[in-house]
């Protein structure tokens, strides 16, 4: 276990345009100084899996084990789950009628690898790095090429009128 390691501070925003629609995710990792900045893109999707696609692909960015995350973030629905233990009770009842099941558990396999805070904080109120994400989410998607399938959120709703 690496105790030396410096925090990282993880910054997340998804967006969508539409809900469902074309939506992206925005993220910036800054460590010691240094600095990196993920985004993607998909046609069809939600703001809810965009800001919880966020927080997993940081997290899966994190190249040790056991690191110290401070994640920020202006989603209620994350944050809550983590912090008021929704993602626990969720797991217990087998996720019964819940969405987003298949990033909920992507989730909770690279979140139990580090030791990980939920901060909230508002968003679009000017805070530097939440901006930076939400830029980053919304350029995504609003370049139409290269957009990828939530394949999680088309099984999920098959069947029905989207």
């Amino acid at each position: 276990m690496e105790q030396n390691r410096p925090p990282i501070f993880l910054y997340t925003d998804g967006a969508a345009s539409g809900n469902p629609g074309p939506g992206g995710y925005g993220v910036v990792l800054v460590c010691a100084g240094r600095r990196k900045e993920m985004s993607g893109g998909y046609r069809l999707t939600t703001n809810n899996r965009m800001e919880l696609l966020a927080v997993i692909k940081g997290l899966e960015a994190i190249k040790w084990e056991n690191a110290e995350v401070h994640v920020w973030s202006d989603s209620s629905y994350v944050v809550k789950a983590i912090n008021e233990g929704w993602l626990d009770t969720w797991k217990r009842a087998g996720f019964a009628k819940k969405k987003n099941v298949d990033l909920w558990l992507r989730f909770d396999a690279v979140y139990r690898r580090h030791r990980v805070s939920f901060n909230w904080l508002k968003g679009h109120a000017g805070h530097p790095e939440n901006e930076r994400c939400d830029a980053l989410a919304v350029a995504a998607y609003q370049s139409a090429e290269n957009l990828l399938e939530d394949t999680g959120y088309i099984t999920e709703n098959q069947g029905l009128n989207i």
